[in-house]
């Protein structure tokens, strides 16, 4: 049995998808038990509860070793607030733990995978719980939490380390505190809900701040707004003339991103879930 912790270090979820989570579970996975924190159905402002809330609630799940695992509740915006602090008051608990999350969320996996705590891993959120797509992409995480790697990225090999993060979040994270060293790895980036010059403008930024690279993979980049002038270039265009400026292999497309087919990436190299 896997014992997952389900903590929101950004943005809340109702009760609902708390509900729809732990049924998706009982009636499909009865393999693994999850407890959701108080916490994630808190409200203050845009974030579930204040920074001293949230970060106490995630020490709380992390430090505790009744929990094989931290499952991250929802992205949105607020994790980084509270990443170093975090980091700083995790113990030998902590350190034997899977924590899994995206989006926002990256700000953690980052801090974590830089201080070499636990096994950070790009994947769903249980905020998904509630649509009959958003159920695959859950049910993609919780049969990896039983051994089944089917649901892995599918360009990960095994012996090359791989990293997966939003876009912006990676650009907001480099030349931080909480920036891991990234050279020698497969750097896989996705985005949601950002203009074309907004993505070029991202990339512009890490492709000059990033070290040297194994390669970089281009994830879905989807809900791109509408420009009064098109930009003229597609995401992946846009991804591979950056590439090609900076020196940066692209190895083409990767199977990420805030839709349905989000796959999973463990940071570093492809462990079962579990190892540490």
């Amino acid at each position: 049995m896997t014992r997952i912790a389900i903590c929101a270090p950004a943005t809340a979820i109702t009760r609902d998808h708390a509900a729809a989570l732990e049924q998706l579970i009982a009636e499909e996975f009865p393999e693994h038990s999850v407890q959701f924190h108080e916490q994630c159905f808190a409200a203050h402002g845009h974030f579930a509860g204040p920074d001293l809330m949230r970060l106490e609630a995630l020490l709380e799940c992390a430090n505790d070793p009744a929990f094989d695992a931290v499952w991250f509740a929802k992205g949105g915006y607020g994790s980084n607030r509270i990443a170093e602090a975090a980091i700083a008051q995790m113990n030998e608990a902590a350190r034997a733990k899977t924590y899994v999350g995206f989006s926002d969320c990256g700000y953690l996996l980052a801090a974590l995978y830089r201080a070499g705590i636990g096994q950070p891993v790009h994947g769903s959120m249980p905020v998904s719980a509630r649509s009959e797509t958003g159920r695959e992409a859950v049910r993609r995480v919780l049969r990896w939490f039983s051994g089944d790697a089917s649901g892995l990225e599918p360009s990960l090999d095994g012996q090359t380390p791989a990293v997966a993060f939003n876009l912006i979040t990676l650009a907001m994270i480099t030349n931080t505190p909480i920036m891991p060293d990234l050279k020698g790895h497969v750097v896989m980036v996705e985005e949601v809900s950002e203009h074309l010059y907004s993505v070029d403008r991202l990339f512009f930024h890490i492709a000059n701040v990033l070290p040297r690279l194994a390669g970089l993979r281009l994830g879905t980049v989807n809900f791109v707004p509408e420009n009064e002038r098109e930009f003229g270039q597609e995401a992946e265009d846009i991804a591979k003339f950056w590439c090609a400026r900076a020196g940066i292999p692209y190895l083409g497309r990767a199977q990420i991103g805030h839709d349905p087919e989000n796959r999973i990436v463990p940071f570093g190299l492809a462990r079962p879930a579990g190892q540490v």
